[in-house]
């Protein structure tokens, strides 16, 4: 697959690394003029010094599309200048992976690529990703967060060899950099390692410089331009480092569920219900400001691998599910029951995309639902196969439900207004439940469910 990395730094890199390894095309985005610290092993210094060779990879800087479609064809790693990352709109990756590394999420959305990931504190999966990979030292270190966010930055830095804020080389003052030794030296503690704005800067520990910002690039007061490592141990500063390599891993992990996945499934909105006991057109009232229908139809975009498709018989719900890439299916008989759109819906579903391994049916009229849940009911659908997977709270089963192919046959031979449920009683060992948040699972039925939902 294609896989935008924003961020060439060592973290990047060993995430590059992974995913080179196993095959994907890469390219990466940088600032004009990089702050890596080891920058020995990062592709960051392709943008200084025209390419970069760490371990295996060699990341090769290019100047527009042509030149980073010549380099990753050559099996090279393109890194471009692109703060903003808007290469992704001719690159049109299948993933992207935020490892800028800045705390906090500088522009990335879920909505950016069909996959996205963020790493490190700043991202929340469900909201601005479809999964977080921790980066905080120790056993959770490389873990998939797939709902919510990272361990947040204490802004210490993680123990190594009983060091933590003693390992920092920071600048004394605002100003060039002139460092005073180099990447893999031996420094005692006191020791002048730079200058920075005329200020000497000394070394809080003894050990082996592992790295150091390039000589003449402009710092402010208290930046990170180098680092000291106490294990002493000259190979490091030329390796990617076990942090990088696990934060790495959990990232291929995450991409290699994605791929298996991809195209796998499908998704139908069912959204042509004549809102009979809500008396009236419900779709279009308004719920924190926006008709009920959109909350359902931003959340699809969250999961661009999968065709989506929306049963109605409005004009303006099929507008606005164009607006985000969903096909509309019409349904000009909602008052022969739930069945008829299900089965539109699955007939449309199968004849785009034949060999599905599984339909996910959503409702319009669950504004609280999470994208975490919609992503967790996927990825358990398609580690069990044959399963019928939903959301619900204790024995309390709920929408959305994911269908197994194995069970399209019994889905299409549906009539009347009760929809899968007798399908689900008579499968009751084939049904999984996702555990949701009761108000995920609220529905509006009635005009008074309205009053909680708008506050």
């Amino acid at each position: 697959m294609k896989v935008l990395i924003r961020g060439a730094g060592d973290l990047a890199t060993g995430i590059a690394s992974r995913l080179y390894g196993a095959g994907h095309q890469i390219l990466m985005t940088e600032i004009e003029i990089p702050l890596t610290v080891r920058r020995t092993v990062a592709l960051s210094r392709a943008v200084y010094e025209g390419s970069a060779q760490v371990e295996e990879m060699t990341g090769v800087l290019a100047k527009d599309q042509t030149g980073a479609e010549t380099a990753i064809s050559d099996g090279n790693i393109a890194v471009m200048v692109d703060e903003e990352a808007s290469c992704r709109r001719w690159f049109r990756p299948d993933v992207i992976v935020d490892a800028i590394l800045a705390k906090r999420n500088l522009g990335t959305r879920i909505t950016d690529a069909p996959f996205v990931i963020g790493v490190g504190p700043g991202f929340t999966a469900g909201a601005d990703c479809n999964c977080v990979i921790e980066t905080k030292r120790g056993h959770t270190l490389g873990n998939i967060i797939r709902s919510g966010p990272a361990i947040p930055n204490t802004g210490v830095p993680g123990n190594v060899a009983g060091y933590t804020v003693e390992r920092l080389i920071r600048a004394e003052a605002d100003g060039a950099l002139e460092p005073k030794v180099q990447i893999g030296d031996h420094v005692e503690k006191g020791t002048t390692v730079a200058v920075t704005g005329g200020a000497p800067v000394y070394a809080q520990m003894t050990g082996i410089v592992r790295g150091m910002l390039q000589a003449g690039v402009r710092v402010r007061k208290n930046l990170k331009i180098g680092d000291i490592d106490a294990r002493a141990e000259v190979s490091h500063c030329y390796t990617i480092s076990d942090k990088a390599r696990a934060v790495g891993g959990g990232v291929l992990e995450a991409v290699t569920g994605f791929e298996r996945m991809k195209d796998k499934f499908a998704i139908v909105i069912l959204a042509a219900g004549a809102g009979t006991r809500f008396g009236g057109n419900k779709l279009n009232a308004l719920v924190k400001n926006k008709p009920l229908y959109e909350h359902t139809l931003e959340k699809i975009r969250a999961f661009g691998a999968f065709p989506a498709y929306v049963v109605t018989g409005s004009e303006e719900i099929a507008q606005e599910a164009e607006k985000n890439g969903i096909t509309t299916v019409w349904n000009r008989e909602p008052e022969r029951g739930i069945s008829l759109s299900l089965t539109l819906g699955l007939k449309k579903a199968m004849e785009n995309r034949p060999g599905l391994k599984g339909v996910l049916f959503s409702v319009c009229d669950q504004p609280g639902l999470g994208i975490s849940t919609m992503q967790q009911i996927f990825r358990t659908a398609f580690q069990h196969p044959g399963s019928i997977v939903c959301a619900g709270n204790g024995e309390r089963t709920g929408n959305p439900v994911c269908w197994d192919s194995l069970f399209f046959p019994e889905l299409l031979a549906l009539t009347g207004d009760e929809g899968g449920r007798q399908i689900m009683r008579r499968h009751r060992e084939k049904v999984r439940i996702v555990q949701a948040d009761p108000e995920e699972l609220k529905d509006i039925d009635r005009r008074e469910d309205l009053v909680h939902e708008r506050r």
